[in-house]
């Protein structure tokens, strides 16, 4: 089993950007959990970030040979972004789509997902746990899609 983690913009400043919301550990710290986890149950785990938009189409694009499942938080693309719904359409890679904060409690402007009706679902609102549901939903969907 190949998980990629996606994550997007600003999230490499997490554990320092707005603590009350996104809490206090790093990308690096939940990473390692994850990581962690999913070998204990069987998983490869790579998990990669940027800032730019372009990066994360490619990557979406490459997933489909390198990976059998996307965990992605796309972060304020996640809102904005035509191009990252046309990389995820254009896969048979099923992709998770997960946020951090409840996104659906905030700003109005965050209540809408350019992706989540090509991602097989969303997980939204459990600070860094929403990582582990993200894991766990990927690898159900993988191993109900084994022979």
């Amino acid at each position: 089993m190949r998980i990629l983690f996606l994550n997007g913009p600003n999230l490499n400043l997490l554990g320092t950007r707005e603590p009350g919301i996104y809490g206090q550990q790093t990308l690096k710290d939940i990473e390692n959990g994850v990581r962690e986890y999913g070998e204990h149950h069987g998983a490869q785990i790579e998990f990669r970030q940027s800032n730019a938009e372009a990066d994360l189409v490619t990557w979406i694009q490459e997933a489909q040979k390198s990976a059998d499942a996307v965990v992605l938080n796309a972060a304020a693309y996640t809102h904005t972004s035509i191009a990252l719904r046309d990389a995820i359409s254009a896969i048979k890679t099923p992709v998770i789509e997960i946020h951090l904060s409840n996104v659906h409690a905030r700003e109005e402007f965050r209540h809408h997902s350019m992706i989540a009706a090509v991602c097989v679902g969303q997980i939204a609102g459990f600070g860094h746990n929403s990582y582990f549901l993200g894991l766990q939903a990927a690898m159900a969907i993988i191993q109900s899609r084994e022979p």
